[in-house]
């Protein structure tokens, strides 16, 4: 039995060899192999069953993994494969409580932590599933999840990463390397660590700031699959695991930090479920509309957000129902809660569990403002109501300037014309900057003494009018005492009244004048808001003008940063309303760019751009004044007016060169808000057309390669996405690249070794501004003219490249300048030129890299050249033999002369046509498609135009010659370019002839 045992062993690794060989997944190979995994290790169970023969069954399986172990190198590479993926195979078919021998253990461990190094992605891939049984989470050595964590940041392979995604095992050492790769290049690799986090992860493992990360990077994914995961895997995950308390949820994501990401989120949950679903409705009652204190930020968001719902998809919602209805009633209550804010005082400042209880307090009264924004205001008995309640708050002093922004928002919103908006913020901003208030009048001395001696004289009086009283008495004169009792009674009234005067001074309203920095500032926001809103078209009136001369301007020169940031931006929003205003006020802003605060600056440097962008270089230009002008000079030559303008013309372009040159030195600040916003700024001014420059264009290449500014992602971004936008958008911004190509690589291989420049890959920069210039990347519309145009972008970039090349023979640039060009497309055009110059660098250049590269160019337009004649001749020989038997006209002496004619034009020809065909073999289908339709194109155009030169020669009175029939075979591109020159001369011949005549 051991000998048939033995022999059946053999046998069958001798037949499964058979389907190793092959590497491609056949279905029939891949059904064998799941066979031969269960088939082995069917025996495995045997032995778990206790059976007697299971040890000696078990030998068929230790057999098939020695045979795998030791063929894991072998020097096929779909061997490799096949042995790493029966082990995988072999151990994924075991039980969940299989063991195996310690050697086998190590030996399998061993020889597949080799694999994992395989040149071959596949058999890397399936090493990686072998081992997701043999890691051990818990040791903190342990080699597999070493080495996962490894391959799961570094590895080139996608889908290797996605193996070891799927593979790894949780813990507190690969959880960071699992939510890493959910900022992976690859869309279904980012998609897995979505859908690993949600299956594998709980959410208290998590720090708020990666729960906060993860939402933010998620919901805002460029791919559409990555957010459906997120929306339906990751955050049901996280609302299961707070049992479907909303509230909960997002007191775990603080949204007093992340209110943005928490609104996504939301949103995200309510566009899955209805709201008549979610479990934490029971929080929301009646008691909303009595009292605010008892409830938390996490309710106020999801308040505005269940409004916003509420109002889109009219949910019934039995909260927002009692309590939005009437909008007067909630307006009060948020009148009421914003009323009562506290006004910390310096020392409460300091106490931060009084800095926060504000903080929060301010939170909530902006979700409050939002909820305002959701009311309806069609009725018109609320918004007038709304708005006089938002006018209050704005007008009351203790109001945080938290609120201003959001609240001017909700006032402006309700006011729809541009008039009513700049006359209701004039109001409000006059009562905030000079509120009514009461002033004790201060009395005059002259009215004391005066009050004073009045008083003496009535104490007089009725000391005598009590002492003639006493007399009456005596005399039992009855009647004359009640008269002086009265007269008694009247001068004390009188007294009193004079005491009560004295004592009480004169209060008299007036109005006065706050010029501290939160009110200047209040003002100032509620200013930039208005003109954010304002149409262009408005300009400047009486009003703003007022507002500017008295608000604004001072503003730019109060010592708190924040008033000057704020007065600079509503400076620069201004600036955009009136061409004269920007032009007046371009000196302060230029100044605040050069001396003011880092913030200020960029609100400034932004003000600038927005002119340029809107305006052009026209406000920045210096104009010479009349006024300089002599009055008696009365008689001024021609010369005399062309060289004023001239000298004007000059003054312009300095001032636009100096201001161009301030913009791009902020290139180079040390601070990236600044780079980032002169890069972004500059590109779009080179985007929208209003600048073209080369040495800017080399700069931002410079910046974006710079290691400097590789934690500015804004900044990258921006230029990553520019850079092809505006290259294939025309040829001419192309030739900006062209031109932009030798000084950025001069600058790079001239960096020292101290500047961040020197590391960085010369070759790549190289690739990038040749791929830029590539005349097929251009858009349809672009590549039109590109028929017409004799030499592309690429063949003036090949002739700088050679003699640049043959400028230092020797450089070790010369090296990537070869790669260059191997990498361009070149046009039959500038063969015979190239061809030339290749020939003296080959002369000159003497490193074997480049000499190779340069022998390979030359080979492939020589060849090109030949193959492009032969085909040519051939073409028309065709169609000249076939005009000859379509016409049956037999030609006389002039014969041949139009065959050497046909011949010349046929070899001119050549090269261009090999060189269409060449490039368009390097192309894409797509590319073979369009560049097809277009020769077809430019074929019809051709063609009419010969008529046309025919026709327009008749008419003309010129010599008339023999028509010649259309050639059914089609003309070269050559042949055809020239006709369209010929038709170009003869036509210009005849436009002027007619313009003598």
């Amino acid at each position: 039995q051991l000998e048939d045992k033995q022999d059946f062993h053999e046998k069958f690794i001798h037949f499964l060899k058979y389907a190793m060989v092959i590497y491609k997944r056949e279905p029939a190979v891949e059904q064998l192999t799941n066979f031969v995994a269960k088939f082995v290790t069917s025996f495995y169970q045997v032995e778990e069953n206790g059976s007697e023969e299971g040890e000696e069954d078990n030998t068929l399986l230790n057999y098939v993994f020695n045979f795998l172990l030791e063929s894991h190198d072998a020097t096929s590479h779909a061997v490799r494969f096949r042995a790493c993926q029966l082990v995988n195979k072999l151990l994924g078919n075991m039980p969940e409580n299989a063991q195996i021998d310690d050697d086998l253990f190590d030996k399998i461990n061993e020889v597949m932590l080799i694999r994992l190094k395989d040149k071959f992605s596949n058999v890397r891939i399936q090493a990686v599933l072998a081992l997701s049984r043999l890691q051990d989470p818990k040791d903190e050595n342990c080699p597999v999840v070493n080495v996962y964590s490894t391959l799961l940041e570094n590895d080139s392979n996608s889908e290797v990463r996605r193996a070891v995604l799927s593979c790894i095992a949780p813990s507190a050492r690969t959880l960071s390397k699992i939510v890493g790769r959910t900022m992976d290049v690859k869309e279904a690799v980012r998609k897995l660590a979505y859908e690993v986090l949600a299956e594998k992860v709980h959410m208290r493992a998590l720090s708020i700031a990666q729960r906060v990360k993860l939402l933010q990077q998620g919901l805002n994914d460029r791919s559409e699959a990555v957010k459906e995961v997120m929306k339906k895997k990751l955050l049901q995950a996280w609302l299961n695991l707070t049992e479907g308390d909303v509230l909960e949820l997002l007191h775990r994501l603080d949204v007093e930090n992340c209110i943005d990401v928490a609104i996504s989120a939301l949103n995200a949950i309510f566009s899955l479920s209805p709201v008549s679903d979610l479990k934490n409705c029971k929080n929301l009652d009646s008691r909303y509309a009595d009292q605010f204190s008892f409830l938390k930020d996490e309710y106020f968001v999801l308040s505005v957000i269940m409004v916003t719902i509420w109002d889109i998809k009219r949910f019934v919602w039995f909260d927002i129902s009692t309590v939005i209805l009437n909008v007067i009633i909630f307006v009060l209550f948020g009148f009421s809660y914003l009323q009562s804010m506290p006004v910390l005082s310096e020392e409460q400042r300091e106490d931060f569990s009084c800095f926060e209880n504000l903080m929060t307090k301010e939170f909530i009264g902006q979700q409050l403002i939002h909820i305002i924004g959701c009311m309806d205001t069609s009725e018109e008995g609320g918004r007038k109501h709304l708005m006089a309640v938002l006018q209050k708050i704005l007008i009351l002093p203790t109001t945080s300037t938290a609120f201003i922004s959001l609240l001017v928002e909700r006032l402006l919103s309700i006011i729809k014309d541009d008039d009513g908006r700049i006359q209701t913020i004039a109001e409000i901003i006059s009562e905030v900057r000079e509120p009514i208030v009461t002033v004790d009048q201060p009395v005059d001395a002259a009215e004391i003494r005066k009050r004073q001696l009045k008083l003496a004289e009535i104490k007089v009086k009725i000391f005598e009018a009590k002492e003639a009283l006493e007399e009456c008495v005596t005399r039992q004169d009855f009647n004359q005492a009640s008269i002086l009792k009265e007269k008694i009674t009247e001068l004390e009234h009188t007294k009193n009244d004079l005491i009560k005067e004295g004592e009480q001074p004169e209060i008299k309203e007036m109005r006065v004048e706050k010029n501290d920095p939160e009110t200047l500032l209040k003002c100032l926001m509620m200013c930039y808001e208005l003109l954010k809103v304002m149409s262009l078209s408005k300009g400047i009136g009486p009003t703003m003008s007022e507002i500017t001369e008295s608000l604004i301007l001072p503003g730019v020169t109060n010592v708190h940063p924040a008033v000057r940031n704020m007065a600079v931006l509503c400076l620069g929003c201004c600036a955009l309303q009136n061409k004269d205003f920007a032009q007046q006020h371009l000196a302060l802003l230029l100044q605040v760019l050069q001396i003011d605060d880092i913030r200020v600056k960029l609100s400034a440097l932004k003000a600038i751009f927005d002119q340029l962008m809107l305006f052009g270089t026209e406000p920045f230009k210096t104009r010479r004044g009349s006024e300089s002008q002599s009055e008696n000079v009365q008689i001024t030559t021609e010369d005399c007016e062309e060289e004023n303008k001239t000298i004007e013309k000059e003054e312009e372009t300095a001032t636009i060169h100096s201001l161009l040159q301030l913009l791009s030195s902020f290139l180079d600040s040390e601070f990236s808000e600044l780079r980032t916003e002169a890069a972004e700024g500059i590109a779009k001014l080179m985007f929208s057309g209003r600048l073209i420059s080369a040495k800017l264009l080399s700069r931002l290449v410079l910046l974006w390669y710079n290691p400097v500014t590789e934690e500015d992602t804004r900044l990258r971004h921006c230029l990553g996405v520019f850079f092809p936008l505006f290259a294939y958008a025309n040829r001419s911004n192309q030739e900006c690249f062209e031109e932009a190509y030798l000084p950025t690589l001069r600058t790079l291989f001239n960096a020292p070794a101290t500047s961040p420049l020197a590391e960085v890959d010369t070759s790549n920069v190289s690739e990038l501004l040749v791929d830029l210039t590539r005349p097929s990347g251009l858009k349809p519309q672009a590549q039109k003219s590109l028929e017409y145009q004799d030499l592309t972008v690429h063949d003036n970039l090949a002739m700088k490249i050679c003699n640049e090349i043959l400028m230092d023979p020797t450089a070790p640039d010369v090296r990537v300048y070869a790669r260059a060009l191997n990498s361009l497309e070149l046009s039959d055009s500038s063969t015979e030129n190239l061809l030339l110059l290749l020939d003296e660098i080959l002369e000159k250049v003497k490193d074997k890299l480049c000499q190779r590269a340069i022998e390979k160019i030359k080979i492939n337009l020589s060849k090109g050249a030949n193959r492009g004649r032969d085909d040519s001749e051939r073409t028309e020989e065709t169609g000249f033999s076939e005009r000859t038997q379509e016409t049956g006209i037999t030609l006389p002496e002039n014969n041949s002369q139009n065959e050497e004619e046909n011949h010349e034009e046929a070899n001119c020809a050549s090269v261009n046509e090999f060189k269409s065909k060449a490039s368009a073999k390097s192309k894409s289908s797509r590319r073979k498609a369009v560049r097809g339709e277009r020769k077809g194109a430019a074929e019809t155009r051709s063609v009419s135009r010969r008529k046309t030169r025919t026709t327009s020669a008749s008419e003309s009175g010129d010599e008339i010659p023999e028509p010649v029939p259309v050639s059914s075979a089609r003309p070269s591109r050559r042949a055809k370019t020239a006709a369209l020159e010929k038709t170009r001369m003869n036509l210009t011949h005849l436009l002027d002839r007619e313009a003598d005549n």
